[in-house]
């Protein structure tokens, strides 16, 4: 089973796995894995303390030692997923094949990513070297308790990789079209203005938090962070959610509520960028209270993207354009452990009602990352 691409993506697929992901799916995947010889650690994180919604998260990390002085390639990803939302014209976690489609939830985010990597190393010989896969229940969640607590785990074993694939789904038109090697960073901010309620005829009684909020906005929605870079687009801040929360006509507001995000290159850190923002909303009056999701980071072109330019070329004629395009991922973390870039399949139909992966793509993926691994094991 486990060499066969499709035939592991339909299996995953039928897991139901919405974030965060526990149980079934990780059954399926270590008996995949432990059938190839992979020695397989599962653990759960993040119990939730007692009158929180919080619920704990699963991962996996698998290994299979090759001969010393090898080196170490990782596979990473998550089996978590979306909730499929209505409207499916098939059941979201009941694969089914309709034309040249797979149809499932997690068909390309990225079940069948997975299920690729794995039918990838079935036909890798053992002594080529060491390859594990890092795979989190909570990507599409929080991401509290998912890839950084296998960064922990990995490194309280001693199992660092030397470099590391994340099968997102980052093809645009074609399978190929494009790898990650950055992302940018990204912060959110929620942004508040104390006042005082009163009668909108009587204001000399009150104090309206509004003008201050609106300031504090006008003048976040004014800066220019930066041009970009040579890798990256420039930063952006927009304005995501402004609320005062009045149902009357005739009530001026006691409080006023605002929120930002961020996504920033690789010029400005969370850090700095909090500071800035906080100091604007002080100067008007308010406060600011920001949530660091991750910090940009790149990657640069050499070695490791040239192996995937190459493996890439081979199966499909396509030189791959490296991009730090889009929205965050887990290769934000694991970038602390080793070089790490993102290649997957066409990302069109991610989140989407009737997500479908191209059936011929399953088995060129497949190719593709043997390629990648097998060069990366004889660096």
């Amino acid at each position: 089973m486990s060499a066969d691409a499709l035939a592991n993506a339909r299996h995953l697929i039928a897991c139901e796995s919405v974030t965060p992901a526990r149980g079934p799916v990780f059954d399926m995947l270590e008996e995949m894995l432990a059938g190839l010889g992979f020695e397989v650690d599962r653990f759960s994180r993040g119990e939730g303390a007692e009158g929180t919604e919080e619920e704990p998260v699963e991962n996996l990390f698998a290994i299979r030692r090759g001969p010393a002085g090898k080196p170490h390639f990782a596979f990473a990803g998550h089996v978590d997923v979306v909730p499929p939302g209505e409207g499916w014209a098939s059941e979201p976690f009941g694969p089914e094949i309709r034309g040249d489609l797979l149809y499932g939830r997690g068909a390309v985010d990225m079940k069948g990513a997975i299920a690729c990597m794995v039918a990838a190393v079935a036909e890798i010989p053992a002594d080529a070297g060491t390859l594990s896969f890092i795979i989190t229940g909570d990507e599409e969640g929080p991401a509290l308790h998912g890839t950084r607590a296998l960064i922990d785990r990995m490194r309280e074993r001693g199992d660092i990789p030397d470099m590391c694939l994340v099968g997102e789904p980052t093809s645009v038109n074609r399978l190929g079209d494009m790898m990650k090697i950055g992302r940018r960073g990204s912060v959110n901010i929620w942004l508040e203005v104390e006042g005082t309620q009163g009668h909108v005829a009587y204001p000399h009684l009150a104090d309206n938090p509004m003008p201050r909020m609106v300031a504090i906005l006008a003048e976040l929605d004014a800066l220019e962070l930066d041009e970009g870079t040579e890798w990256f687009q420039p930063s952006n801040l927009e304005i995501t959610e402004f609320d005062v929360r009045n149902r009357a006509h005739n009530v001026i507001p006691g409080k006023a509520k605002a929120r930002i995000s961020i996504r920033f290159n690789d010029l400005h850190s969370g850090a700095s960028l909090s500071e800035k923002v906080i100091a604007i909303a002080e100067r008007h009056g308010g406060k600011a209270s920001p949530v660091i999701s991750g910090e940009p980071f790149l990657t640069p072109p050499g070695a490791f993207s040239e192996m995937i330019a190459n493996a890439v070329k081979a199966e499909t004629g396509i030189d791959p354009e490296c991009s730090t395009t889009g929205g965050t991922s887990d290769a934000r973390f694991l970038k602390d452990l080793c070089p790490v870039i993102e290649f997957g399949l066409v990302n069109a139909t991610m989140h989407k009602t009737d997500e479908a992966v191209a059936v011929d793509d399953l088995a060129t993926l497949t190719a593709i990352y043997r390629r990648i691994a097998m060069a990366a094991l004889s660096s």
